[in-house]
């Protein structure tokens, strides 16, 4: 789980330890490649989550679709051959993440050209609902509405298929977690920490969060080890 691939801002801003610089993705890219491990998007994982395939993956997802994903992760992933999922928020492309206002500085996303790019590089598209809402917060309308509306936004604004969602803020209910099912998702992912084995719940798959302090060998432990499971 990524969010910024950027340089980080000064010492005390909020959320810092979202941001991961550039060069830090370029070597954790690079190590997974020379432990055997492939990194594959959401849609490549499918097959593995179901246990119709075996083998060293990891999946590689980013949040809210920051602008810095293309520019920065994007060269990286391809130098790699690694695919990736970014979950992005129908209907702020183009905008920031006003989400944050008041918090965090604000950040361009991607634009329709950088989706497109995205997209065109074999890259995945996922849905992060219409807002970045904390769906805990919404009606069961407003909840549903936001959970499908986004996918049905993407597909006709990008002319590809999103199969995958990501809770905003790890925020859900049971409630939520059947209405990304009834809205035709094949997988959503949760802030829960830990590794992912085939036959686990596909609506409420944990994740390992990489931050700006991840040294290498917190990052082969996450990836390699129990370590990030005892945390779940």
């Amino acid at each position: 789980m990524y969010h910024q691939i950027d340089e980080p801002p000064p010492r005390g801003t909020a959320l810092r330890g979202l941001i991961v610089a550039p060069s830090s993705f370029a070597w954790q890219m690079r190590m997974l490649r020379m432990l055997g491990y492939k990194g594959l998007s959401m849609r490549d994982l499918e097959p593995y989550l179901r246990g119709e395939k075996q083998g060293k993956v990891v999946g590689i997802t980013f949040d809210d679709g920051y602008q810095n994903n293309v520019i920065h992760a994007l060269p990286v992933l391809k130098s790699n051959g690694f695919t990736a999922t970014c979950y992005g928020v129908s209907s702020m492309i183009g905008g920031t993440n006003a989400w944050d206002l008041g918090k965090v500085a604000q950040k361009p996303l991607m634009t329709l050209d950088d989706w497109l790019a995205w997209h065109g590089a074999g890259m995945d598209v996922g849905s992060h609902t219409r807002g970045h809402v904390d769906l805990d917060t919404l009606s069961d309308t407003e909840a549903r509405q936001q959970i499908s509306q986004s996918k049905l936004e993407l597909e006709r604004t990008l002319q590809c298929e999103v199969r995958h969602f990501c809770y905003p803020y790890g925020h859900y209910s049971p409630q939520h977690t059947e209405m990304a099912r009834e809205a035709g998702y094949v997988s959503a992912t949760t802030t829960r920490r830990g590794r992912v084995s085939p036959g686990d719940e596909t609506m409420t798959l944990r994740r390992i969060m990489v931050a700006r302090a991840t040294n290498p060998l917190q990052f082969f432990m996450k990836i390699a080890t129990t370590y990030e499971d005892r945390r779940a």
